[in-house]
């Protein structure tokens, strides 16, 4: 029987045990910055839902869009969230960020007081996707802004240095 060739596999061995730490902020937040999209964990009553977002991470805020439906109208009424972002390369290779803060909607009226986090937010999302709220829109049905002040951060890692080739 022929066996598959595994290239760079990770094998977590027993002499060599992944080991486990907390990221400092600065590394949870560049997590934050590289990556752009995570889930966002929510509930109401007895129930969570966890729905995966797009979004942007800046100075201790996540700015990203979702559309009008049972989420939103949640949201607007229980509106404090988790936040997960993940980078896995293996079962003891891994880097996770949870963040715990409370959603807001950005509101559209460009001359109230939150004008300027309007502004922002629509800039920043326009950095991830330059057609966002334009003519050339992929998901133009998402047009609520919405922000997550983060109130809390906590980065884990698990790494593993042994590795072998079958």
């Amino acid at each position: 029987m022929a066996r598959a060739k595994r290239e760079n596999a990770t094998i977590a061995g027993p002499s060599s045990p992944p080991v486990f730490r907390q990221l400092a902020p600065h590394e949870a937040e560049a997590l934050l910055e590289r990556n752009h999209v995570g889930r966002m964990a929510f509930t109401f009553h007895d129930s969570v839902d966890i729905e995966p977002i797009s979004y942007v991470y800046t100075h201790g805020w996540l700015y990203g869009r979702t559309s009008h439906g049972t989420k939103l109208a949640i949201l607007t009424h229980h509106h404090w969230v988790a936040f997960e972002v993940d980078e896995v390369a293996g079962q003891f290779d891994w880097r996770s960020v949870v963040i715990k803060g409370e959603f807001e909607i950005v509101p559209a009226d460009l001359s109230g007081p939150d004008a300027l986090a309007y502004i922002k937010a629509l800039e920043l999302l326009r950095q991830l996707a330059p057609d966002t709220w334009t003519e050339h829109d992929r998901v133009p049905f998402r047009n609520v802004l919405f922000r997550i002040h983060i109130d809390e951060i906590i980065g884990r890692e698990a790494t593993s240095t042994q590795s072998r080739t079958d």
